[in-house]
């Protein structure tokens, strides 16, 4: 299939998908689609709630939005992969508050990811506004390019502190042998690690939140990275210092993540 475009619930043009070439005042959300549900919609839509009072001060209704999703879905296959993007009309460099956002949905063919193992470099690195899903990004594709070029397969996030945070489009977590450990560090709470955690919650799975450093990886049992593709991802690397498999740990992700119910927008 071909990328699929609708604004406000419509086809979306040439006209009006030129200028966003250059618009940067954005955020947005992905997931995957299979058989024409989602698994953590009441995520996405509390995401781009939060992200649209934030940027606009204002968000568009969830009962709109949801039927923006079903109208794209309903001109493509069952499965694909779909961006929710709320945007400002391009032109205005400071946007009025009193303005509601634009929305973009697009589809293209399903994702699953890497299968991984993967080595991750470490780079000094904080995103603005991390906790918002925002558009405009060149430091993490440059910093995935560079870690590609020196060996790696992608990079993960040192703030200011020495704390890992993220990756360039994954969240992090760690495994101790016994619990599933998640960085205490200001990064964007994906809506994949939200459906992870409260499923892993309802399993009795132990979970805590800590600091996690690069000097503290050596004493790890486990890493995975995660996104909209995928629950768990293995790492094996991280800088310079090898993690262990932890085969018990990836199985543990996806099964809390096919836990949660496939809904439909």
């Amino acid at each position: 299939m071909t990328t699929l475009a609708h604004r406000n619930g419509h086809p979306a043009t040439a006209g009006e998908l030129a200028p966003l070439a250059f618009a940067g005042y954005a955020h947005f959300t992905a997931m995957q689609v299979r058989g024409g549900r989602v698994r953590g919609l009441d995520l996405h839509l509390e995401r781009l709630r939060s992200a649209s009072a934030e940027l606009f001060g204002r968000a568009v209704p969830d009962d709109r939005v949801r039927s923006f999703l079903r109208t794209a879905l309903e001109a493509g296959p069952a499965d694909v992969s779909l961006t929710a993007t709320m945007y400002a009309a391009p032109g205005g460099s400071a946007p009025g508050e009193d303005a509601e956002p634009d929305v973009l949905v697009r589809t293209r063919p399903p994702a699953t990811g890497p299968e991984g193992p993967l080595a991750l470099a470490t780079v000094e690195y904080e995103r603005v506004l991390p906790a918002v899903k925002h558009v405009g990004e060149v430091a993490k594709t440059y910093f995935m390019r560079r870690a590609i070029r020196d060996g790696f397969d992608d990079a993960a996030f040192v703030d200011r502190r020495g704390r890992l945070t993220e990756a360039t489009i994954w969240n992090l977590a760690f495994w101790d042998g016994d619990a599933v450990v998640w960085p205490d560090a200001p990064m964007l709470v994906g809506t994949t690690m939200g459906i992870v955690r409260r499923r892993l919650e309802r399993m009795g799975v132990p979970q805590r939140v800590q600091e996690v450093t690069p000097a503290d990886v050596p004493s790890l049992s486990g890493a995975v990275v995660m996104n909209s593709w995928t629950p768990g991802i293995a790492v094996h690397r991280i800088g310079p210092a090898p993690v262990p498999e932890a085969p018990r740990f990836v199985d543990l992700l996806h099964q809390a993540y096919e836990a949660e119910p496939l809904t439909e927008p």
